[in-house]
């Protein structure tokens, strides 16, 4: 799969760190460093423009080692991009630890997946066929 891609950064394109890894890693492109506060947010610029083809979009991932040993995360996780979105592509990440965390340029910060999606018609009906599981939701199969 081809996605046209400008990169007005001057980081490496995203790119695969291992052999059957499904996410790239994105970098980030700020001038300056960013330094998310506990709970704070921001939107880090990457430099990256994508023209994704139809059918498919990008998901903006956390990357696990920042939210396991930093608590930085991806707030709107996945993040969606859009195949007709043309603008910068931004991470929106938060930081969910009790420290200070400083973005430097450069730094690894997400993960990007292309996906496919299908485009859905709805049919209104008056009732859903019965399933075993029916309304149960939110916990309903327990924990064990």
């Amino acid at each position: 799969m081809i996605v046209k891609v400008i990169n007005k950064s001057d980081n490496a394109l995203p790119k695969y760190s291992t052999e059957f890894a499904s996410g790239m890693d994105v970098r980030a492109a700020n001038f300056e460093p960013i330094v998310l506060k506990p709970l704070q947010r921001a939107m880090v610029p990457t430099g990256l423009y994508l023209e994704i083809p139809q059918g498919y979009e990008v998901q903006v991932r956390p990357r696990s080692g920042l939210a396991a040993k930093r608590g930085i995360t991806v707030l709107n996780t996945p993040g969606t991009i859009d195949a007709d979105y043309r603008g910068e592509v931004c991470v929106i990440l938060v930081n969910l630890s009790n420290d200070d965390f400083t973005i430097m340029r450069g730094e690894r910060i997400a993960q990007l997946v292309l996906a496919k999606h299908e485009v859905i018609e709805w049919q209104e009906v008056e009732e859903l066929a019965e399933s075993g599981r029916g309304a149960g939701g939110f916990g309903s199969t327990g924990v064990k």
